[in-house]
This record gives C-alpha cells, structure tokens and sequence, in this order.
C-alpha cells in the first residue's frame, strides 16, 4: 500500500486529531529505526501510520484494541507482518514480538507521546528545543507524562538498543515531521 492510500484510510477510520498527529510522530520513530535497522522503511513507515487505526472505536475497551484494526488492515490487503506487528503492540493480548516490525511498534508508540510532552513543558512547545539528556531525566521522574510506558520503551533493548540511542533516533525522527505534528 501506497503511502496516500495508507493515510486517507486512517483518515477514515481515525477522526481525532491528536491521534492522527500521534499516528504521524510512531510513523516518523518507526522511520528512522527502520533505517538504523537496515529494514524496510516504508513497511516499518506503514506499521507506525497505521498502529492505532482502531482506536476512536476501541478506545473504551483496549481488549479488543488493535484486534480491530488487524482486521481492518488484513482487509485492505497490508502484508502479514504488519498486521501481526499492528496486533502485537498492543501487550494487552500477550502476543510474542517476533521480527523487529514488532519490537520496533511495541517501543515506538509510547516514545512518541512521551517525547510530546516534553516538547510541550517548553515555554515555545517545540521540539526542537528538546534535549537528549532531558529526555533521560525526564525517563526517571515516573510522574512525567505517566501514559508513557517506560518498561515498554525500555524494550528497545530487543532491537540492541541501548535507551539513550532509541530516545535520539526517536527525538531526531519526530524533528523531521515537526511542523506535520504541530511541534
């Protein structure tokens, strides 16, 4: 699947705002790990587009989050590995994170919002003001944008990343999609 064809799907499915512009930050992460990585990128791209497409319907029942949108990406033809990916980050179903498209996701989408919120504590809410060694500190002040799962972007340590090389992969990756994300 195209990129164009990727987002007016999540457009589709996904109408608020702030989870499209968090769909475009876990784009951009998975991205830049894909190319750190020596994989695909575009399929990595995809997976992190379209990691939350269900969420406006499943929101209120993460049970059946990212089942849902498994289903909605199998149907529009995404190759196996994405939707299993798509599936897998979602750690509520106990899913296995088998290639490095699932590791990535898994510690890609909560990195993006934690990296939000500490562009968004700045007097300019940009991130270019954002700082690698304030990302580390930020990591260990556990009241600090506490939807971010630290334990889940510790897992970068399945791709062999050591943390602060996953938080400035991350950091410079959302950069490049700063004005797309209002950042």
């Amino acid at each position: 699947m195209q990129r164009d064809r990727a987002v007016a799907l999540l457009k589709e499915y996904l109408k608020n705002e702030n989870l499209f512009k968090h769909s475009l930050a876990v784009e951009a992460v998975m991205r830049g790990l894909a190319e750190y990585l020596g994989e695909d990128v575009e399929k990595f791209g995809l997976a992190g587009l379209l990691h939350d497409i269900d969420y406006d319907s499943t929101a209120d029942d993460l049970r059946r989050h990212s089942l849902v949108g498994a289903q909605i990406l199998a149907e529009n033809g995404l190759p196996e590995d994405v939707v299993y990916a798509v599936k897998a980050h979602n750690g509520a179903h106990g899913l296995e994170r088998k290639s490095a498209l699932d590791r990535a996701l898994y510690a890609a989408d909560p990195v993006s919002g934690f990296i939000t919120a500490a562009a968004l504590v700045l007097p300019d809410r940009k991130l270019e003001g954002v700082k690698l060694k304030s990302l580390k500190k930020r990591f260990k002040e556990k009241a600090f944008a506490k939807g971010a799962n630290r334990e889940q972007m510790a897992s970068c340590s399945e791709l062999g990343l050591e943390l602060d090389e996953f938080l400035s992969i991350a950091l410079e990756s959302m950069k490049k999609v700063a004005p797309e994300i209002g950042l």
